[in-house]
């Protein structure tokens, strides 16, 4: 359906809820284990490392092991000014995996990034310091920021969570110790939910078909893809009650025809909105 957006997992398997009861798997790079994980970036040339304190614009920055670091703030993102360029950690930054950058985080880190704007999470693996404008508390890679629906904004309030098990293990083996017998170990990503296949052209009567872009609990979010999305057809808004909050759901369409559908869904995704998908309602 439409350019298929493979996406794999990190670490161990980990489905990963967003909103609209749909659900992705995510990782970096992707590998069987942590030791796989681990030869990707010492061949990048990457390692474990905390840091010396540091100052940057006349504010210190204390690096440190914190595995119950919880924290509440806005998210920004950073792509091609920065693609292949070293991280903090001697890796090279890819805007089209799944990392970020912290301030004072162990490099790397995994942790759980949740846009509270839509309800959205990711896991994502640090390797790199920053953002330092604007009281920002993560910068994520543009892929991150797509996945989690705010590349075309640029900023949203999030929440960054540690994963204690997970960032204690990679640190493990890239220290060349020697992991439990019950470490997580995957082999290729596996989807997190198989899908029917579904002759959409047999839809009853009752449902139609939509290209949905994006869900909002902002409603100025979602006018605003709204009118940035009108050049590709028929757009509107509709909203949902999920744990009763009220989300707006910017919608093209109704398609009575499936192909014209994922030409639709095609020009959405080509326009740097990836986690567009068909929907029926």
């Amino acid at each position: 359906m439409g350019k298929n957006l493979n996406i794999y997992i990190i670490f161990f398997a980990m489905s990963v809820l967003l909103s609209g009861c749909t659900s992705i798997d995510s990782q970096t790079y992707g590998g069987d284990n942590y030791y796989s994980q681990v030869r990707r970036i010492k061949n990048q040339g990457g390692m474990y490392k905390i840091g010396k304190p540091y100052k940057i614009k006349g504010t210190w920055y204390y690096p440190k092991e914190d595995y119950h670091y919880s924290e509440v703030g806005i998210a920004s993102w950073y792509g091609s000014d920065f693609h292949n360029k070293k991280t903090a950690n001697g890796e090279k930054y890819d805007m089209n995996t799944l990392t970020a950058a912290h301030r004072t985080l162990p490099l790397p880190s995994v942790v759980k990034v949740t846009n509270l704007e839509n309800g959205r999470s990711l896991v994502l693996r640090v390797n790199d310091r920053g953002p330092y404008a604007k009281n920002r508390i993560i910068d994520i890679s543009k892929k991150g920021a797509a996945l989690l629906g705010y590349q075309t904004q640029g900023t949203a309030k999030v929440k960054v969570e540690v994963l204690e098990k997970e960032s204690k293990l990679l640190k493990q083996a890239l220290l060349g110790k020697e992991l439990p017998k019950n470490a997580y170990t995957v082999a290729q990503a596996k989807p997190s939910a198989k899908k029917k296949k579904t002759n959409l052209h047999s839809t009853p009567e009752n449902k139609q078909l939509y290209v949905q872009a994006g869900s909002f609990s902002r409603e100025s979010l979602a006018y605003d893809l709204k009118n940035k999305l009108s050049k590709f057809g028929n757009t509107k808004i509709a909203t949902a009650e999920v744990n009763e909050a009220t989300f707006y759901r910017v919608r093209l369409g109704p398609y009575a025809d499936e192909n014209v559908a994922n030409k639709a869904l095609e020009k959405v995704r080509d326009y740097g909105i990836y986690e567009a998908k068909l929907i029926k309602d």
